[in-house]
């Protein structure tokens, strides 16, 4: 290699430490990662510092007859240690434990032990009397090592590709082709393009640039599923208080109310008397199916908010007449439920039709519909004979 040349790649080694440390400060900044995750990338950015090092003084110290032949040997060593070390080093950003990690983990145990061997054999690395090294009889070795390396490699991109969706696993591949490219230049034309070191640099900063996409991506949809949680009730599967709360912001400014909002209130007639009687399983069964009851008829017309133990809301737009077919359609549903623990579930409602209260606030439409649910459940327990308050 020309002393040009050996600036030129001394350049780009240098460059690619810079790069190498910057992503150690990125990495560094970022208090969203963990520590282990932390300890992952930089052992990574540091393999890959040391193989470029060993590489580098290779060439510089290739030829050098005023330096003794066993510091080259030891560098040459040292560099056909790590380098496989180097291309393996982004798996273990994956976090990957199954069984082609494990072997790659061998396949770099059983390198590490035949290059220390070969530093007293000369089976990989030969150095003749002028101080330059060349292939041992054993390369082929060393190169069957760093094409397994290489497969299992590529192997555990593409099963780490499958936990991303399809749109994602694109960017992954491409950077895994991005390295293959860089090291075969290398290989394939060694005494004139260094490309393997910049290739690996690159593609430890697309990796992580890639992580960091994952992981906004899973913090969005983890933030999702938490939002979902908070606003579906955990017991009944309706809308939660907190969803029912937010549902009434949408109207406070709505001045008047639509024409055809309709709210319902509806509450469990009896809940008390079967906790206390049969058990909390079978008032909680009997909340469940009152929920699937009530939604049942509510099908696509409205959303069921679950606002109490026993209370339920429905805020939905529809004629007057059909809220009154609605109430009767949910006591023939109530009358053919049946639970596990329970025979029977009733439930008493009631509703207010914004038409009829105009000027009326959301508030004043719910104690509207409440006052008609109420007088429902009176009703109700004037003819069972029972005391409301006892029987709740």
């Amino acid at each position: 290699m020309g002393m040009n040349l050996t600036n030129y790649y001394t350049i780009l080694i240098v460059l690619s430490w810079m790069t190498l440390g910057i992503l150690c400060i990125l990495v560094q900044e970022n208090t969203w990662i963990s520590k282990e995750d932390k300890r992952r990338f930089y052992m990574t950015y540091v393999i890959i510092a040391l193989s470029a090092f060993g590489e580098w003084c290779g060439i510089l110290l290739n030829g050098k007859e005023q330096y003794p032949s066993w510091i080259l040997m030891i560098v040459k060593c040292i560099d056909y240690i790590l380098t496989p070390f180097a291309g393996a080093a982004l798996v273990s950003q994956m976090k990957l434990n199954n069984r082609l990690s494990k072997l790659l983990s061998i396949v770099l145990l059983f390198n590490t032990v035949f290059q220390l061997l070969g530093f007293f054999t000369h089976w990989a690395i030969v150095i003749d009397s002028h101080h330059y090294y060349s292939h041992g009889p054993l390369y082929s070795v060393y190169i069957a090592v760093y094409l397994l390396v290489i497969l299992l490699t590529s192997a555990e991109f593409f099963q780490y590709g499958l936990s991303y969706q399809r749109q994602n696993q694109a960017s992954l591949y491409a950077v895994l082709l991005l390295v293959i490219t860089g090291i075969s230049v290398q290989e394939l034309l060694a005494d004139r393009y260094r490309t393997a070191y910049i290739a690996l640099t690159i593609g430890a900063a697309l990796m992580f640039i890639h992580y960091s996409e994952f992981y906004q991506m899973s913090a969005e949809a983890h933030i999702q599923e938490q939002q979902t949680q908070l606003m579906k009730d955990a017991l009944s599967g309706t809308f939660s208080r907190h969803a029912y709360m937010k549902a009434l912001e949408e109207y406070r400014d709505v001045v008047p109310l639509p024409d055809d909002l309709t709210v319902f209130t509806f509450d469990i007639n009896g809940l008390k008397a079967v906790n206390d009687s049969i058990g909390h399983e079978a008032g909680d069964e009997l909340i469940i199916g009152a929920a699937r009851c009530i939604e049942n008829v509510i099908d696509t017309a409205g959303q069921c908010f679950r606002t109490g133990g026993d209370e339920f809301v429905v805020l939905a737009h529809m004629e007057k007449q059909q809220a009154e077919a609605l109430l009767t359609r949910l006591e023939e549903e109530s009358t053919h439920w049946v639970g596990k623990n329970i025979g029977s579930v009733s439930i008493s409602g009631g509703f207010a039709h914004a038409c009829d209260y105009q000027g009326f606030t959301i508030e004043k439409l719910i104690r509207e519909a409440d006052q008609a649910m109420y007088a429902a459940k009176a009703q109700y327990y004037k003819q069972h004979g029972n005391d409301r308050r006892a029987a709740r």
